[in-house]
């Protein structure tokens, strides 16, 4: 009876807070229909934080967060896009229907931004081509990638190149994407590009040549860090595949 009580208590005395500090309203909800886990949660997400201010205690109050109200970022990202509509509040609201797998909506986020002053910005351009590319219109992405690399070819960043080669495969130039892997996979901070590059090149009918490539990024990454390895498990432990495919 007396734990019924204190729970009782807690519900509404965080029920209280809720109110006075203006929080998301779900949370009454929360706490109300989850007497153990609700209040846990909102403790977590929203009192630690502002007692501790760490960073862990931020990345757990994201987390819970995304849980209770899944739509939040987008609906301030929505919100902030409707008050100021600049190339920021474009980004977040471009990233985050694109992370939701909303393509047409995000093409339509960036597109709707490449306007006046702001026709050829290059953190629009990035994201109108990936969204391009994740809905399958290879040939918009190409064209969004070139227009970018015409108009700051500095914003041509390593993960660009790489979706720029990607692009360029998917859409039919293989020599074009071959090329574009050949300069960019010695410097890319990563196992993907080199990856896909030597993939390419077996496709287009060089077994040998894809073997000794892919046999040297295993090899290379051995001599890398142990988190190197960790960071890039997923594209290693997939030309070791490759490999063992080849040799069976």
């Amino acid at each position: 009876m007396i734990f019924l009580i204190l729970s009782l208590a807690i519900q509404v005395a965080l029920i209280i807070h809720v109110i006075r500090t203006g929080r998301n309203q779900l949370w009454i909800l929360a706490i109300a229909l989850l007497p153990g886990a609700g209040p846990l949660a909102y403790v977590v997400a929203e009192l630690l934080p502002e007692l501790f201010g760490s960073r862990g205690a931020r990345r757990a109050s994201r987390q819970v967060r995304r849980i209770i109200d899944p739509d939040r970022d987008l609906r301030e990202a929505s919100a902030a896009v409707e008050v100021s509509g600049n190339v920021d509040a474009r980004r977040r609201l471009g990233e985050q229907l694109y992370q939701r797998g909303d393509y047409a909506q995000a093409i339509a986020v960036y597109t709707t931004g490449l306007r006046g002053v702001f026709e050829h910005d290059p953190t629009l351009l990035a994201g109108l081509a990936r969204a391009q590319f994740a809905a399958g219109d290879f040939g918009a992405a190409r064209s969004a990638l070139e227009r970018l690399r015409e108009h700051d070819p500095g914003a041509f960043s390593p993960d660009i190149g790489l979706l720029f080669a990607r692009t360029l495969e998917e859409g039919g130039d293989t020599a074009g994407a071959l090329a574009q892997y050949a300069a960019i996979a010695p410097g890319y901070p990563g196992a993907e590009a080199r990856l896909r590059h030597a993939l390419l090149v077996r496709r287009l009918g060089d077994p040998a040549e894809a073997t000794r490539m892919l046999r040297e990024l295993l090899r290379t990454a051995e001599l890398a860090p142990a988190h190197y390895r960790r960071a890039q498990a997923e594209w290693l432990d997939r030309a070791a595949r490759e490999l063992g495919r080849e040799s069976s």
